[in-house]
Parts: C-alpha cells; sequence; structure tokens
C-alpha cells in the first residue's frame, strides 16, 4: 500500500519514526508531509525523512489557526492528488490532514494520547480509526464520536518510539553541558505571544527559583523562537538555550530532571526513569494522571508546590518503562481492516 503520514509537531517525528520503519518493513510505500511549526522541519530532516513541508502554524488567535489549517488542508489536497494514489492516510491529530482526507475521500486513521483537546471531535468523527493508550478515558471517545471505530494499544506514546532507546554515554560531553552541574531540562508552555513571557507565571517562578540555585544549569528548549529570545533576555547566567534541535531522549535520559509546561516531554522523562515535573496550567491528561500515580511524575499546580521540586543530582535512574512489542502492535492497529 501507498500510505500517507502527516507530522505537524516536533514530537510527531519521533514517534511516527519507528512505525514508518515497521510500515517498510512490511512492504508498504510511505509518503509524508510536514509542517513548518517548532523544530519538526529540522527534526524530520536529521532523521532523514523524505517529506515535503507544507503549511505552518497559525499561531495563538483562533481566526489565525482557523485560516492557517483550511489553507494547508488545501495544500495537502493539491499536494496528494500530485501523487500515486493513496491508500491510507495517518497523523497524530493533525486537523488539516482530517479534513483532506475528507475532502479527497481516503481512509483516515488518527492516533491521539489527550482526551481534553476539543478539535478531538473533528479528528476522531472524520477518523475511519481512532488509536489511543490504555489510560485514555472511554467516555471521551464517545462523547468525541468515536464510539465503535476506537481502539487502543497497551501502553503510552512515549513507550512507542523509545522502546528501542540506547544511551550515548558521552551525550552532555559532546553537547559541552557540564555533567558535574545539576542539569535540567526545561520547557516552557504553548502558548506563542512573547508579551507575556511564557504566559504562565507559575512557570516564570519555577524557572527564577532554579535559575537562583548555585549548582544548577538550565538547559532550556523552547517551542518558537519567541520564547528562546524571552529567556535569553532574562540574564540567568545558568540558562543555555540551543541554537538547533538536540537529542531529545538522550538529553533527557543524562539530565536530573524535567520540567515542562506540556505533557510530552515530561513523559519522555518518566518513561526513560528520570524526575519529571509539570506546570501545564490545563486540564490534566489521563496519561499523566497515570504516571502521578506510579510516582513517575510529580505535579507543580501552584507556588507552595515549587519545594516540591528536588533540585539535586540523580544518582541512579529508575527503570525504563519499556514495551518492546508495542511498535509491531500499534502498526498492527493501524493497518486493521485496511
Amino acid at each position: 500500500m501507498k500510505i500517507w503520514i502527516d507530522v505537524v509537531n516536533s514530537p510527531q517525528v519521533l514517534f511516527f519514526r519507528p512505525i514508518i520503519t515497521e510500515l517498510e518493513r512490511r512492504g508498504h510505500e510511505i509518503l509524508i508531509t510536514s509542517r513548518d511549526f517548532a523544530q519538526t522541519v529540522p527534526l524530520a530532516n536529521r532523521y532523514k525523512f523524505r517529506h515535503t513541508p507544507i503549511g505552518r502554524h497559525g499561531g495563538q488567535r483562533w481566526l489565525n489557526i482557523i485560516r492557517r489549517t483550511l489553507d494547508r488542508a488545501l495544500g495537502l489536497v493539491r499536494w496528494a492528488k500530485q501523487q500515486p494514489p493513496v491508500d491510507l492516510a495517518i497523523s497524530h491529530n493533525s486537523y488539516s490532514q482530517a479534513l483532506a482526507t475528507a475532502l479527497l475521500r481516503l481512509p483516515f486513521v488518527t492516533l491521539m494520547d489527550y482526551e481534553h483537546q476539543p478539535l478531538n471531535h473533528l479528528c476522531f468523527r472524520l477518523a475511519h480509526r481512532v488509536i489511543v493508550p490504555e489510560p485514555f478515558p472511554d467516555e471521551m471517545l464517545i462523547r468525541y464520536g468515536a464510539a465503535g471505530k476506537a481502539q487502543k494499544y497497551p501502553g503510552l506514546k512515549e513507550q512507542i518510539y523509545l522502546s528501542d532507546f540506547l544511551p550515548s554515554p558521552d551525550y552532555l560531553q559532546q553537547m559541552g553541558i557540564p555533567k558535574r552541574r545539576i542539569v535540567i531540562v526545561v520547557r516552557p508552555p504553548g502558548p506563542w505571544a512573547p508579551y507575556h513571557r511564557f504566559e504562565n507565571t507559575l512557570f516564570d517562578e519555577v524557572l527564577s527559583n532554579l535559575a537562583g540555585h548555585p549548582q544548577a544549569y538550565i538547559v532550556f528548549l523552547p517551542r518558537v523562537s519567541a520564547q528562546a529570545d524571552a529567556a535569553r533576555s532574562l540574564g540567568y547566567p545558568n540558562l543555555w538555550v540551543p541554537s538547533k534541535a538536540l537529542d531529545g531522549p538522550n538529553l533527557l535520559y543524562h539530565a536530573d530532571l524535567a520540567i515542562s509546561g506540556g505533557g510530552t516531554m515530561n513523559r519522555e522523562a518518566a518513561v526513560l526513569g528520570t524526575p519529571a515535573y509539570t506546570v501545564f496550567k490545563g486540564q490534566l491528561g489521563a496519561v499523566d494522571r497515570y504516571l502521578i500515580q506510579r510516582n513517575r511524575l510529580v505535579q507543580i499546580s501552584q507556588p507552595g508546590d515549587i519545594t516540591r521540586i528536588r533540585v539535586e543530582k540523580c544518582n541512579g535512574h529508575a527503570a525504563m518503562m519499556r514495551e518492546p512489542t508495542l511498535v509491531e502492535k500499534v502498526t498492527d492497529l493501524i493497518l486493521e481492516g485496511v
């Protein structure tokens, strides 16, 4: 079969990497489109994806998001019509691909792991199959119109692409990161407006607290360039903003702790066994609650919780949450009934 995969955000490059390998191993031909957002295109290039960048993110305003999504959907339709006939389209909740496949009348499979995204209504209803991790609430699948076409896999999204992870022993040294310091990987929340720093005052307080620790070395991973500029403007001498995309899993594995205002990076750290803290200000997802219940993730929800962050050298990681057969199981679910 000819299978079209659309990657629209940085983590999705890592997520689809082993799935693409498995699909190709089974004899399928893969076509890839990408979106110019965050580090998606540089990461796709790093992992040698043969991909076509189409469109970009609409920013923070809903009208711009809707306009860019519709424009990109039409761009994807034009692209698809120039390709050999596609048998199946797959994404991790790409709204523009969902619309494009509806116009093209293509079978569409979406994967997703966060139940509080309102646009699940769009992707789940247009999809022929919806694939989610085990903790995803059944009642939310019903609410979003996925009853009768949803399948669950036994694990987490991050376990799929970290199943074959092998740490590079000298990664910190390669990046010039002082291993003797307390290495803290920090990622800001998702909003993109630069006029309120990171639009999460709790995150600002956490960052300030970390910067005041004499042994801390902060690796700040921005989502967009405005966040990189805002971080550099703070003038913290122990804060480094990389100028290019890094090997996230290796960085997280060798870090002493990870703190994020989003979700994916924290879950990666938790799966790898690195202490992880979330300052996400939205509704916490079932996957995050699953990790909190297993003492793999700590929630920081108010200023008083900042003292719960243990800024110290990590003397030995927790065991990795490995699921070595998960890639094959998810690939089976994607292809089932096609």
